[in-house]
């Protein structure tokens, strides 16, 4: 790739500071490690309350435009939330109703989720991966979940987590290069 690869990394969490930036973060960070990247951080932390009240894309202001628009031009994608009554947050849901609906085709996402325990882990599978698989987007088939006994305080902690990060960041690569080498966009819509 000649240009650097648009890593857009998108944290569902409500507060600030937060595990799932934190991971988010990581992940995004262990892939730039690997290849030449650019990575951008977009927290509904800082933009909820200006997306809350909006039924339409044209309510949005200029910035949550902006913030659409990278996330409908990165080269992969970084999404993560926490658990929240068994899903994702609702506005993490509500940014990605915003999102084209074949903007996202063929683009690599990579899944991440945070929870109060292990229990919660199946989120990656039966929330995430079904959103973006309306996207047709190209998620990689090893999501990181990471559970509050992984961090000490908002800091990646546990060396098993440490460990899942780079595996999915090695694991993303080639799928990424194959992303990277054919424009996924051009596709017929129905």
């Amino acid at each position: 790739m000649s240009s650097p690869l648009r890593i857009v990394a998108v944290s569902g969490s409500l507060s600030s500071p937060s595990r799932t930036t934190a991971l988010v973060l990581a992940i995004a960070y262990a892939v730039a490690a690997r290849v030449d990247a650019e990575v951008r951080l977009i927290e509904l932390t800082r933009i909820g309350a200006q997306l809350a009240g909006a039924l339409h894309r044209d309510d949005l202001p200029p910035a949550i435009e902006e913030e659409l628009r990278a996330i409908e031009d990165a080269d992969l994608l970084v999404v993560g939330s926490p658990v929240y009554r068994a899903s994702f947050t609702g506005l993490f849901k509500h940014l990605f109703d915003f999102v084209g609906q074949y903007a996202l085709v063929g683009t690599p996402v990579l899944l991440a989720a945070t929870g109060g325990g292990e229990r919660h882990a199946l989120i990656i599978e039966h929330q995430l991966r079904p959103l973006f698989g309306f996207f047709q987007s190209l998620t990689l088939p090893l999501g990181v979940y990471a559970s509050d006994a992984d961090f000490e305080g908002v800091t990646v902690a546990a060396p098993a987590l440490e460990e899942r990060i780079e595996r999915a960041a090695e694991r993303a690569l080639p799928l990424i290069r194959f992303a990277a080498q054919r424009d996924p966009r051009a596709v017929v819509e129905f």
